[in-house]
């Protein structure tokens, strides 16, 4: 099982606010909590191993240390119950997560904010760094996500006031500015396309409110994908990093921020010393937007889009796989005013190579609303290229509805597909009352999937409709399984289907091989 997959898995959400949940083998961001008289004991582990490259980094230290701040969020506390048996009293936000994953015991080995009475303050804690002379400070959005008012201490000690310039949920990026009387000490930009495994790096962050904390470590992995927004594309370090460092700086031997901390894997409630940050290519693009202040637009295509594996590749008549193959366009989006149809493999974005669905997205977020650019697809064998105008992304854009012909199909009941193991049949009235099924729904059935077959193998369910094979409709069963023989007769290792499963449509490969 690949790392990835691992981290899917097991993560579960951030949660924020007065108090910070972490189940046993999670993903979580690394925020702390205020106001707290102890701190529990943690399990760290060292990086063997790691040394600096003339014995010390304390002139490193030196130089980045004076710009790394400690944010706190204020944020008006909850009334709590206290009697309702909850780790933190009633109605605090997320509790549900407490039971969930801990049970009636809570379980966290870290210190809570004690209960608080209705009209006083929760305070959480988290980190930035000052990029601007002029109090411009960079630190994670949910360090200060539902902050009534914020609070920067330098790292004299000096507290003052902060104003929240624009923030980015998305890319968890938000940008501050405070008000002093002398310039202030700042950190430079690196480079983190240059980064390499086995880097070495340094995370300056204020841990669990104890005062400004320097950790070493090594780049362990790149491009880590934690499911946390649409943007991911972690550098993960192998170095302590605990809540309250979110948002600090992860710096180069060279004392370049490299990286934003910004979350752990904690199979303990503490660091196991694999941490995860933003890399700085990325944030530097974003907080150069946000420090214009307000909000980001993004660009919007209007599709529903998933990798090329080798067996769709060789399913479409790829040589190789590359690209994001699209499973659905939305009814009325940029893309389907294009021409952008189901089965596109889109291959290049305004000039800009897609290897697989996260460069199409972020390729079409970096587009401002209403650009012009040009699309490279690979469509039935033949590679071309359309112009599509870029929209404006919005939470609420609906997924492509499905066409209706006005004609009903046959019923065609328990048709086997024995070279995929697969059994078929028709939608019939009471079927798609069953799967919750629009009227005008059409397609095959997945009445039964043999598990020792190359369907199951690649992930069909009973109760998926095939709607495509080969990137062409098919509307009943016998038209299902007429594709498919066909396309094993051709001599292709495999065919490609198009699923719709739930309020989704997929595209799944089936190698005949495997069957």
């Amino acid at each position: 099982m690949s790392p990835s997959s691992i981290l899917r898995r097991h993560r579960v959400a951030a949660l924020l606010g007065a108090a910070l949940i972490i189940s046993p083998v999670v993903v979580s961001f690394a925020q702390s909590n205020a106001g707290l008289s102890t701190v529990a004991a943690t399990t760290q582990t060292p990086v063997a191993g790691v040394t600096a490259p003339n014995g010390s980094f304390a002139p490193v230290i030196a130089v980045t240390k004076p710009a790394v701040v400690t944010v706190t969020s204020i944020m008006k506390a909850q009334p709590q119950a206290g009697d309702d048996g909850s780790p933190l009293g009633g109605n605090v936000p997320f509790d549900q997560f407490f039971q969930q994953f801990f049970g009636d015991q809570g379980g966290m080995p870290m210190p809570r904010t004690p209960p608080q009475q209705q009209g006083q303050r929760a305070e959480a804690l988290g980190s930035g760094f000052i990029v601007g002379a002029d109090g411009t400070i960079v630190t994670n959005n949910h360090v200060i996500d539902g902050a009534s008012s914020i609070k920067v201490t330098l790292d004299d000690g000096t507290e003052l006031p902060a104003k929240l310039v624009g923030h980015d949920a998305k890319n968890d990026l938000a940008v501050l500015k405070i008000k002093a009387d002398k310039p202030l000490p700042t950190v430079k930009w690196g480079d983190s396309s240059r980064l390499m495994t086995g880097d070495q790096v340094l995370a300056i962050g204020n841990p669990f409110g104890i005062g400004t904390t320097v950790t070493a470590g090594i780049v362990s992995a790149r491009g880590r994908d934690l499911h946390s927004g649409p943007f991911d594309d972690f550098i993960q370090i192998d170095a302590p990093i605990n809540h309250g460092n979110s948002g600090g700086p992860l710096v180069d031997v060279n004392g370049n921020v490299i990286g934003i901390n910004t979350a752990i894997y904690s199979p303990n409630g503490g660091s196991v010393g694999v941490g995860f940050a933003i890399p700085s290519d990325q944030a530097q693009k974003v907080v150069a937007k946000l420090m214009k202040g307000g909000d980001i637009e993004y660009g919007y295509l209007g599709v529903q889009i998933q990798p090329v594996t080798p067996d769709v590749a060789s399913a479409i008549g790829l040589d190789h796989p590359g690209g994001a193959l699209v499973s659905q366009v939305t009814d009325g989006s940029p893309a389907a005013k294009a021409g952008i149809e189901t089965g596109d493999v889109i291959t290049g974005f305004g000039g800009q190579e897609i290897k697989d669905p996260k460069d199409l997205s972020r390729a079409v977020a970096d587009v401002s609303p209403g650009a012009k650019e040009t699309v490279n697809i690979w469509r039935k064998g033949k590679a071309i290229q359309i112009s599509a105008d870029v929209g404006r992304n919005a939470e609420d854009q609906k997924t492509a509805s499905n066409g209706n012909d006005g004609r009903s199909p046959s019923a065609e009941q328990g048709l086997r597909v024995p070279s995929l193991g697969l059994g078929l049949t028709d939608l019939t009235p009471d079927i798609r009352d069953q799967l919750n099924l629009a009227g005008n729904q059409h397609g095959a059935v997945v009445e039964r999937v043999n598990p020792d077959k190359a369907a199951s193998a690649a992930g069909i369910q009973p109760g998926d409709v095939i709607v495509g094979v080969d990137q062409t409709p098919v509307r009943t069963a016998r038209q299902a399984n007429q594709a498919i023989a066909e396309a094993g007769k051709s001599g292709k290792k495999s065919v490609l289907l198009l699923i719709d499963r739930g309020d989704a449509q997929i595209f799944v490969a089936v190698p005949f091989a495997a069957g």
